[in-house]
């Protein structure tokens, strides 16, 4: 079956899509790349829905505007991705949506809100579309992320040591070959969020802002110290927590004011800024004026830090790498300096691109549940049972005829 999987990530910059050959033989399910395509949102949407999101207030209207605006625009992904990777032939649709909301209560996820309207997508194509992953898992005492775990648990099977899965997208997460899986905290979130608030970028490109900044070790501290971090796992997190505000507070403990209140401003074209040495040297601990280079260092290595003490909590032999994080050499220098001994790779080693993991992760999981197969395993989200996820809209000639009664693969292979 040739399927097509729609992401968005954290970071609401661009929409991924990744099709895909997916058939079951035996106790494998074998999925055959097919390629991938990304558009980037356009500004009206972009910006509508940075507006809407955490911490800014909203209204039901406009969650219904963006709604619609945001199913439209998977629509389009779809089509081209059909057009371009299948040659007019997919025949699934697995959306994941946007994700506006994480509920989070002690704890527990209470609920979670991904949209983008699946309609859109089905009129457009013509094609049944799944969607509406996460709240099954929720519903059954879940975490309803991360999602991707039970996709990880069945591609790094059988592979020798502790190989862990991780993915740094706007919040990065892992995934242990024992099933334990989580949000380890901030990958992007909030590195993007200071780039745009001191430059009006949308984020570091190759790193090269982070590269001419220090690392300001009395912010680290003070960021390191976020109760997040200490929860046990299964826990999940999102930009409901890690958001610009968020960041600004702890400047606001520990820099001068004119920090804050920095306009964006202009600073040199990445392409013009040499590669610095990707450690960070450490700055005096004074809290002195900070240059927004130094706030952005100091993120970069937050987030190296955080994902390498959850790495190395569940006893990591090796890391697989994924998602927009990986783009980032200084990122990915300073996580491979904060486990030394421990090889770091991307995904693209084992044939999955890095950059479409996520979407082909979740054509998989659009897949299992039109066979209806559980997409997810308790051990990683903390529910109660394992769940078929999702709601199915019909295409155009309504629901494939698919068999029942599989058997529930238990290894992904790529080929």
């Amino acid at each position: 079956m040739r399927v097509i999987g729609l992401m968005s990530g954290t970071s609401y910059d661009a929409i991924d899509a990744a099709a895909a050959d997916l058939r079951l033989d035996g106790d494998s399910l074998v999925l055959r790349p097919l390629g991938m395509v990304g558009d980037a949102y356009g500004a009206e949407v972009r910006d509508a829905l940075a507006a809407a999101l955490p911490p800014a207030a909203t209204t039901l209207a406009e969650v219904c505007r963006l709604d619609t605006l945001i199913g439209q625009a998977f629509a389009a992904t779809a089509l081209r991705a059909d057009r371009e990777l299948c040659d007019g032939r997919a025949e699934l649709v697995a959306s994941h949506g946007q994700t506006v909301y994480h509920w989070t209560d002690g704890g527990q996820v209470r609920g979670t809100l991904q949209i983008g309207q699946p309609a859109w997508i089905a009129e457009a194509t013509g094609l049944p579309v799944v969607a509406d992953l996460r709240p099954r898992d929720i519903a059954a005492g879940g975490q309803g992320a991360p999602l991707v775990s039970l996709v990880d648990l069945l591609w790094l099977r059988g592979r020798p040591g502790t190989p862990v899965a991780l993915n740094l997208g706007g919040i990065a997460n892992l995934t242990a070959p024992d099933g334990t899986a989580f949000d380890t905290g901030p990958a992007g979130a909030l590195i993007d969020a200071a780039v745009r608030h001191f430059t009006g970028r949308a984020y570091d490109t190759d790193g090269a802002l982070a590269a001419r900044g220090t690392v300001h070790e009395p912010l680290l501290r003070r960021l390191l110290d976020e109760p997040y971090y200490a929860l046990p796992a299964p826990k999940t997190t999102g930009k409901e927590l890690f958001h610009r505000d968020y960041l600004l507070a702890a400047l606001a403990t520990l820099a001068d004011p004119a920090v804050l209140a920095t306009p964006a401003v202009a600073v040199e074209p990445a392409a013009s800024v040499a590669p610095a040495a990707p450690a960070a040297t450490t700055a005096p601990t004074d809290t002195g004026t900070l240059a927004h280079q130094d706030v952005i260092a100091t993120l970069t290595r937050l987030t190296a830090r955080t994902v390498a003490d959850a790495v190395r909590s569940v006893g990591a032999t090796e890391v697989i790498a994924s998602g927009g994080g990986t783009r980032n050499p200084v990122l990915m220098a300073m996580l491979a300096e904060e486990l030394p001994g421990v090889p770091l790779h991307t995904s693209d080693a084992l044939g999955l691109p890095a950059a479409a993991k996520e979407a082909y992760a979740f054509a998989v999981l659009g897949f299992l549940t039109l066979h209806g197969l559980v997409g997810t395993d308790p051990r990683s989200t903390g529910a109660r049972h394992p769940s078929v996820l999702g709601s199915v809209t019909p295409g155009r000639d309504g629901l494939p005829r698919v068999p029942r009664g599989l058997k529930q693969p238990v290894r992904l292979v790529i080929g």
